[in-house]
């Protein structure tokens, strides 16, 4: 039930410009209100605190925008409670860097778990063996810590005129995340994720080509973007079931601007699979380790993953 990271850096990014261009060397904040609901089902409130503060500020157009952006965030969904903090440089106009952290717990229902150890229900079955999941409410804590490097490119900035806002960001980041109940090698869930999750390192990379509509009086901005997750856990016997392949997804964003203050984006996703042969894909019912890797028309497979949406509100 993550946020997608795209919008909201993507958000803040239009922010930071904007402010940059009205008043040089000024602190600025916003506050923002946001609500992401999917097809899955999912469902998460988010509020954020951010503070940009010029700094190393030049005259030059690469660097008259220089800054440092805090953010403090809460979420909530119906399975989970976080906070969340991120620092963001930008040493350039074209390239950020940032790193930051959060920490939370949930509780698990039955429109969801929230937290808990993925384990096979009993150990001595056949395979595949049915999974449950081992936990209480605010049984653990999880949190994750990430450092990243942004690299982004408007078109319109080298070329001016209406027509030329063709929009690309790279965002190439490792993150490590820990559930504190979970032993090493065990899996765990969050926010009724796939149940994949171990305590380690994670590789993540995202690649956003979009385009700003000039005239449009309602959707402002379109895009793709591909996002890879890349596991770096090395479970030993992982290649049996395909840790190693992580997975991909992609999606189509449409970004409408209401007001100055209310904006909400549309996600059409579809993401990889890892080819399990006859076996459902994704089937959250057994135990994932005990489904092979199938090589017969290829290990992966493209399939629909989710539709959302995001709503964001100024709050000032």
């Amino acid at each position: 039930m993550r946020l997608f990271k795209f919008f909201a850096v993507f958000l803040l990014l239009s922010a930071v410009t904007a402010w940059a261009q009205d008043e040089k060397g000024a602190i600025k904040t916003s506050t923002d209100l946001s609500l992401q609901i999917s097809s899955l089902p999912e469902a998460k409130l988010s509020l954020s605190q951010s503070f940009v503060f010029p700094f190393l500020q030049g005259s030059g157009p690469l660097t008259s925008g220089n800054n440092i952006a805090a953010v403090l965030g809460a979420e909530f969904s119906p399975v989970s409670l976080n906070g969340k903090a991120e620092i963001i440089w930008t040493p350039a106009a074209f390239f950020l860097l940032s790193g930051g952290g959060m920490a939370g717990s949930g509780w698990n229902m039955a429109l969801g778990n929230g937290i808990g150890i993925n384990k096979p229900e009993n150990e001595s079955d056949p395979l595949p063996r049915k999974a449950i999941i081992d936990g209480t409410a605010f049984d653990g804590l999880l949190w994750r810590a990430w450092g990243a490097g942004t690299v982004q490119f408007d078109l319109g900035a080298v070329i001016p005129g209406d027509w030329n806002h063709v929009l690309f960001q790279s965002r190439q980041e490792l993150r490590y995340a820990a559930y504190s109940r979970a032993k090493p090698g065990e899996a765990w869930v969050f926010e009724a994720d796939s149940g994949e999750n171990q305590n380690g390192l994670v590789y993540y990379g995202s690649y956003v080509i979009g385009y700003q509509m000039p005239q449009s009086p309602v959707l402002d901005t379109v895009a793709f973007m591909a996002e890879q997750e890349m596991p770096l856990y090395n479970t030993p016997g992982g290649e049996y079931w395909g840790e190693n392949l992580g997975k991909w997804t992609f999606s189509g964003l449409f970004n409408f601007s209401f007001t100055s203050r209310f904006s909400t984006a549309l996600v059409i996703q579809m993401q990889t699979r890892r080819n399990h042969g006859s076996s459902n894909f994704n089937n959250k019912e057994y135990y994932y380790r005990d489904f092979e890797l199938k090589d017969d028309g290829g290990q992966q497979r493209l399939l629909f993953y989710r539709a959302a949406l995001l709503f964001n509100y100024k709050i000032r």
